[in-house]
C-alpha cells in the first residue's frame, strides 16, 4: 500500500523574508480598525509587514517565484478562532467566528458561500506588483490559512498556540478549527495554495492588503502594506543552491520515501503510501500554509517542514540552517511537528482481558478520492488498474491505542489495543490481532493487519468483482474533524518514521488520535483494482474500515462508505469519470 504525498519540492529551500525582531517592532504600531463595532467586543485583527523589502528567489531549473512578502495578521485584544463544518456532504460549508468575552462565549456567522471548503479564506489579499518604470506585472488575490505559520508578537503573549499548524486539504473534511493566537500573528502567504508568479529578475514593488468584504466583516482597517521586492535568478548548480538542497534533504533524511497526497502533505515522515497515478506534481515548501500534518504514504521524499519566515536566515549562501531552527515550540509554531513516536507499554499485557465500560474510538471511513486509471508500470505491464486514496478517521470520543510487541524470533507482533478512563489511566486491554513489518522500499514499518478493506462493486451495489485487505502503520496523516468531542488540534504520531518502529523493534506504539484520519493510496499492482477485463460501466468502490471487527468501538455501523465510479474506454486505454459526492465535487 501507499500513502499520499502532498510534495517532493520543486525549490527546496527559500531565502528568508522576516526576523522576529522586526516583527514585533512593526506590530506595535498598527491600530485597530476605526469602525470596529465596540458594543461587541471583537479581537482587534491588523495587517502587518515583517520587513520593508524581501529577497526572492526564481530558480533556472524551474522558474516562477514563492511571493511571500513577510506579511501577517495579527490579532489583539483576544483570539481570532473560527470553526468550519458541514453536517454532511450533502450540506455546504459553514463557517463560524467563535467570540469569547471572559466566560461568555459568542458566535456569529459569516455570509453563506464565502468559505466554500477547509483550505482558508479565499480571496482574502489583495496583492499588485509594479516594475521598476511603475508597470503593474501582476494583480492577484491570495487565500489566507490563519492556522499558517505563526509567533508571538509580544512577550506576554499566550507562549503557545493553542490552534491547528495548518489549513486540511482533504476533499472530504467535515470540521475544521483556525485560529490565530491573542497576541500572535499568522503569515499570510497562501504557500502551499498558491502558484508561482512569474517574475524576471530584478526590483519590484509589492503593495498588499486586506480585500474590502474581510475588512468589513472582521472591522481591519485600510492600510496596505508596501514592500520592496528583489527577485534573483539562481541555479540548482550554484554553491548555495547546492547548500539550500543539502539542507532540506537532511531535514527529511531517515524519512524514507513518504509523501504524496492529492490533498495532504505530510510532514517528513510518510514515505509509503504512494502516490495515485496521474495526481499533480508535489508541491515546494510553504511558509505552513502546507496541508494537515503529512503527506500520507508516498513513493518520494517528503517536502521539507515549513519554516517560519522569522527563523530563517537572510542569506542561504552563508550559512545552511539546520532542522534544530524549524519547529513547532514556545513562542512560534511552523505547522511541521516531528513529534516522537508514541513508546509502548514496558511490557505486554498480563492478567486477563478486558474491555470496559469507558469512551472507544469510533472508525470511520471517507469516501474514496484521487481516483485514477493506471498501467501496471514495469510489475505488470498491459494491465489496466484502478488507483484511489483511501481514508479511515477516528470521530472519538476516545483514542486508537494499540500496541504491538514481538516475541523472540517471531515474524509478526502480537497486537493489543487499550483502553482508558477519563483521567487517562489504562483500565483495560484486548488482544487485537497482528502487526507485520513490511520490507518494501518506501514502506519499512510494522503494519497493523487487517485494519480496512476495499471492495469495487457492481451499479446495485450487490456483487463484489473486486477486493483486498491493507493493514496499516497507523498515523494522523489528516485533520478531518476538529470539531467533534475531544478532539486533539496537536496530535502525535504524525510521523511514520517514529511512529512505526524499525525492523528490529521487539514492541511499537500506533495511535489514532480523535479527529484525524489516516490516508493510504492504493496505486500499485496488488493494491489498486485491476479493471483490465471488466466492462464499461458504473462501479462503487467501498471502504470499509476494521473489516473483522477485531477493534472495539463506540459504532460498528458507520464503518463502510462508498463512492461512483464510471468506467470507459478500451484495454489499454481505459478511462474513469467521477460523479460528484453530493456537493463535493473534487477528486
Amino acid at each position: 500500500m501507499t500513502r499520499l504525498q502532498q510534495g517532493l519540492p520543486h525549490r527546496l529551500i527559500r531565502p528568508s523574508v522576516a526576523a522576529a525582531a522586526a516583527l514585533a517592532v512593526t506590530a506595535g504600531i498598527v491600530a485597530a480598525a476605526p469602525d470596529a463595532r465596540s458594543e461587541e467586543p471583537k479581537p482587534k485583527l491588523s495587517l502587518i509587514a515583517a520587513s520593508t523589502s524581501v529577497t526572492l528567489d526564481s530558480w533556472k531549473e524551474d522558474p516562477g517565484v514563492y511571493l511571500d512578502l513577510g506579511t501577517y495578521l495579527t490579532s489583539e485584544d483576544g483570539a481570532l478562532e473560527l470553526k468550519v463544518t458541514r453536517k454532511s456532504y450533502r450540506h455546504p460549508v459553514v463557517a463560524e467566528q467563535i467570540l469569547r468575552d471572559g466566560e461568555k462565549t459568542r458566535t456569529r456567522t459569516l455570509p453563506a458561500g464565502l468559505v466554500k471548503d477547509f483550505t482558508g479564506l479565499p480571496d482574502f489579499t489583495h496583492i499588485t506588483v509594479t516594475d521598476a518604470a511603475g508597470e503593474t506585472v501582476l494583480d492577484k488575490t491570495e487565500a489566507f490559512c490563519p492556522n499558517n505559520a505563526s509567533g508571538r508578537v509580544r512577550p506576554d503573549a499566550p507562549a503557545n498556540s493553542k490552534y491547528p499548524e495548518s489549513c486540511p486539504t482533504n476533499p472530504f473534511t467535515l470540521g475544521s478549527v483556525w485560529g490565530v493566537e491573542n497576541g500572535w500573528a499568522s503569515n499570510t502567504y497562501a504557500g502551499f495554495y498558491s502558484e508561482p508568479v512569474q517574475l524576471d529578475a530584478g526590483t519590484y514593488t509589492a503593495k498588499i492588503n486586506v480585500t474590502e468584504k474581510y475588512r468589513e466583516i472582521f472591522g481591519i482597517a485600510d492600510e496596505p502594506r508596501t514592500v520592496k521586492v528583489v527577485v534573483r535568478e539562481r541555479s540548482w548548480e550554484d554553491d548555495s543552491g547546492v547548500a539550500s538542497r543539502s539542507a532540506a534533504k537532511t531535514a527529511t533524511s531517515g524519512h524514507g520515501a513518504h509523501a504524496e497526497h492529492n490533498a495532504h502533505a505530510e510532514h517528513n515522515a510518510h514515505a509509503e503510501h504512494g502516490a495515485a497515478a496521474g495526481t499533480d506534481a508535489p508541491a515546494p515548501t510553504t511558509s505552513g500554509a502546507g496541508p494537515s500534518y503529512n503527506a500520507g504514504h508516498g513513493p518520494y521524499p517528503s517536502a521539507p517542514p515549513a519554516l517560519p519566515w522569522a527563523l530563517k536566515r537572510k542569506a542561504l549562501g552563508r550559512q545552511a540552517f539546520t532542522t534544530a531552527e524549524v519547529g513547532d515550540g514556545t513562542g512560534q509554531t511552523d505547522g511541521s511537528r516531528q513529534a516522537p513516536g508514541a513508546a509502548p507499554n514496558a511490557k505486554r499485557p498480563t492478567g486477563k482481558a478486558t474491555v470496559p465500560d469507558v469512551p472507544k474510538p469510533d472508525l470511520r471511513s471517507l469516501p474514496a478520492f484521487g481516483i485514477t486509471v493506471s498501467d501496471g508500470y514495469e510489475e505488470v505491464p498491459g494491465k489496466d488498474y484502478l488507483a484511489f486514496s483511501a481514508n479511515v478517521w477516528n470521530a472519538g470520543p476516545a483514542r486508537l491505542v494499540v500496541d504491538g510487541f514481538r516475541s523472540p524470533g517471531k515474524e509478526q507482533m502480537d497486537a493489543y489495543q487499550y483502553f482508558y478512563d477519563a483521567d487517562g489511566t489504562q483500565v483495560g486491554y484486548t488482544p487485537t490481532g497482528n502487526m507485520e513489518w513490511d520490507p518494501r522500499p518506501g514502506h519499512e514499518h510494522w503494519h497493523f493487519l487487517d485494519f480496512a478493506s476495499y471492495r469495487l462493486l457492481t451499479a446495485d451495489q450487490k456483487e463484489t468483482v473486486r477486493s483486498g485487505k491493507e493493514a496499516f502503520c497507523l498515523a494522523n496523516t489528516d485533520a478531518v474533524d476538529y470539531t467533534v468531542k475531544n478532539a486533539d488540534w496537536h496530535p502525535d504520531s504524525t510521523d511514520l518514521s517514529t511512529s512505526c518502529g524499525e525492523e528490529n523493534s521487539i514492541s511499537v506504539r500506533e495511535v489514532l488520535d480523535v479527529g484525524s484520519g489516516d490516508t493510504y493510496t492504493q496505486d500499485l499492482p496488488g493494491q489498486s483494482f485491476d479493471i483490465t477485463d471488466l466492462p464499461n460501466g458504473t462501479y462503487y468502490i467501498q471502504v470499509l474500515a476494521n473489516p473483522e471487527n477485531r477493534l472495539k468501538e463506540t459504532d460498528h455501523s458507520n464503518n463502510s462508505a462508498l463512492r461512483k465510479v464510471v468506467l470507459g474506454g478500451e484495454k489499454g486505454a481505459r478511462t474513469v469519470t467521477v460523479p460528484p459526492h453530493h456537493l463535493v465535487d473534487a477528486n
